[in-house]
């Protein structure tokens, strides 16, 4: 079958506008932004899961979980060396976490729980007590708790039906913190502000707000990324205060045109910004359907002869009713515009292929984004 589909051409041009500039909302710096220092970091363990109803790894083929499990028993007295100890309750699983900034011994976090060998299934198991260490190889967390899995498996004798990622879980609070990441602000005379996305007309009002939220100049954007902020001319008490005085002043943040269309589900975003130069869209679609369907023919019965494969070919062309030849008009709005794509009897997937087309042609003024 071949489909024919999408005819455009770019007439004078003319501005369509998807939304005036100027229209965002106000956001607040703390969302806009990252402090220099106030991170995250990383943390990764390797430990057993047991309890497992029979869905644990294969010992045949996963004997480095054989390995830890002995080293764990004979540490708590147990001793089984030379013993044919195979269970199949027992995954070896990787634990993985983030210690958030500013977090204090003792306190817990959430921690992510996923299986290296063959098992088959977390549901129902317990990770045993498992150190996690950060990129410096010191140990920051403990982590130990019943897993809660993301999906489910059934079995029979022959079939099976599994939902989710059963062998993938986590534990909320499943993590306590035994070691503390030393950062502190006391001894700094300039902060640094980053912004999520650098752009130099939102690090300009970034600047501008706080300087107007105290007075004086104690903000300057040194690049479209950072704000830099004086402590020592804000004359606040401390750095934190500093930062919450300011973490909640209202920006209005300059973002880049941009369309972003995922193909797979066929959902499109295009923002306020967008710009259209003035286009005029056909569609239609030709189907050629082509089908063999050969016939034997045999001879009569009693009678000399051989059977004779005789080809038979069905032909059919088909022309859809597609969109005729229409302008999409210069408007000020993107519902305007939706409307006017959507009064052409435009499906999402094909106004996908409608966007890719204008880009080409030079008259979609946005950043294009397929996923």
């Amino acid at each position: 079958m071949i489909r024919f589909a999408l005819i455009f051409s770019v007439l004078l041009p003319s501005s369509l506008m998807l939304g005036g500039p100027g229209n965002a909302d106000q956001i607040r710096i703390k969302d806009l932004v990252e402090i220099d220092g106030v991170r995250g970091n990383d943390l990764v363990g390797y430990g057993l899961v047991v309890g497992l109803n029979g869905t644990g790894d294969g010992l045949r083929n996963a004997p480095f979980t054989e390995e830890m499990m002995s080293n764990i028993l004979e540490r708590l007295g147990v001793n089984i060396t030379g013993e044919q100890f195979r269970p199949k309750n027992v995954a070896a699983v990787f634990v993985t976490a983030t210690l958030p900034p500013f977090a204090r011994a003792g306190s817990k976090i959430d921690v992510t729980v996923s299986a290296i060998g063959d098992a088959k299934s977390l549901l129902g198991g317990t990770l045993i007590m498992t150190p996690m260490n950060a990129a410096d190889g010191q140990i920051y967390a403990v982590a130990q708790g019943t897993v809660i899995a993301g999906g489910a498996e059934v079995e029979g004798e022959a079939a099976r039906i599994v939902k989710g990622v059963p062998t993938s879980g986590s534990i909320p609070a499943g993590g306590r913190i035994e070691r503390e990441v030393q950062f502190s602000f006391e001894n700094m005379d300039v902060l640094r502000i980053a912004l999520r996305e650098p752009d130099f007309t939102t690090a300009a009002r970034i600047e501008r707000a706080i300087n107007r939220s105290f007075g004086r100049q104690v903000a300057i954007m040194t690049d479209p990324g950072t704000v830099s902020l004086r402590i020592a001319a804000s004359n606040m008490p401390s750095v934190a205060h500093a930062l919450e005085r300011i973490e909640n002043l209202l920006v209005e943040p300059e973002r880049k045109a941009r369309v972003v269309v995922d193909q797979r589900s066929g959902t499109i975003v295009m923002g306020d910004d967008v710009r259209i130069s003035r286009v005029a869209v056909a569609q239609g679609n030709l189907t050629l359907r082509i089908e063999e369907a050969p016939i034997a023919v045999q001879p009569n019965p009693f009678a000399d002869g051989q059977t004779v494969v005789v080809p038979r070919t069905g032909a059919e062309l088909n022309e859809e009713e597609g969109t005729q030849l229409a302008e999409i008009p210069a408007g000020t709005s993107l519902s305007e515009v939706i409307e006017g794509l959507n009064a052409l009897g435009v499906q999402p997937r094909d106004m996908i292929d409608i966007l890719k087309t204008i880009k080409a042609a030079g008259a979609l003024h946005a950043e294009f984004i397929v996923q």
